[in-house]
Formats: C-alpha cells, structure tokens, sequence
C-alpha cells in the first residue's frame, strides 16, 4: 500500500555530517507521522526523530541540537541532517511513516523502509 524509499547512509568520520532522505509513495490518503529510527546491532530499534503533519518535531536526547528533521508535503518526503556524528551513532536507520490509506475502509499504519547503513569510523 505505501513504499518508502531511503537513501543517504554510508561511512563517515566522526565530527561528519550526513543527510538521509526518505520519499513515501503509494495508496496515502494523509500522512500523520514521518521520522527515523535506528538499530545497532544486539540493541533495540529506537526512535531518532519525528515530524508530524502539523510540524511538531521530536528529537531522541543524544540527537538533539546535532539533528535537524524536516519534510517536503509536496513529495512525501522526509530529510534528517545529521551534525558531528559519533561513533555510537553507527546503526541501521529506518525510514517510519504513519499513513492514513482508504480502501474501502480507512485505517491508520506504521511502514517501514528497508533501512539504509550508517557507519561512523576514523
């Protein structure tokens, strides 16, 4: 019903910047949500940021004044800046979108994209 397609990771210094994209298409009626998540491994998927359709933003802890999320209504698309990136910064980063899609019958869903690698090292 709803495609999200990723792009931005690779391998950066620490000190880096990074920019990740995610663009959402298909069967969307409204968007509620979009953000990032990311898992290291052996750890729990956790949230990065958030942004809604109204613009209200949610930051992890660590990722607050690195971090800047932002959102193209026109395309569906969801961007994450991020500044002077650590080590610990390094996981798999999951596009998130919270969509309405009408089939029928309306109904509200988390999807997932198929994560992209970023990878902080000297």
């Amino acid at each position: 019903q709803v495609q999200l397609v990723e792009s931005g990771g690779g391998l950066v210094q620490p000190g880096g910047s990074l920019r990740l994209s995610c663009a959402a298409s298909g069967s969307i009626f409204s968007i509620v949500t979009m953000g990032w998540y990311r898992q290291a491994p052996g750890q729990r998927r956790e949230l990065v940021a958030t942004i809604s359709s109204g613009g209200t933003v949610r930051y992890a802890d660590s990722m607050k004044g690195r971090s800047t999320i932002s959102r193209d209504s026109a395309k569906n698309a969801v961007y994450l800046e991020m500044n002077s990136l650590k080590l610990d910064d390094t996981a798999v980063y999951y596009c998130n979108v919270r969509a309405v899609t009408r089939m029928i019958v309306m109904r509200t869903d988390d999807y997932w994209g198929q994560g992209t690698q970023v990878t902080v090292s000297s």
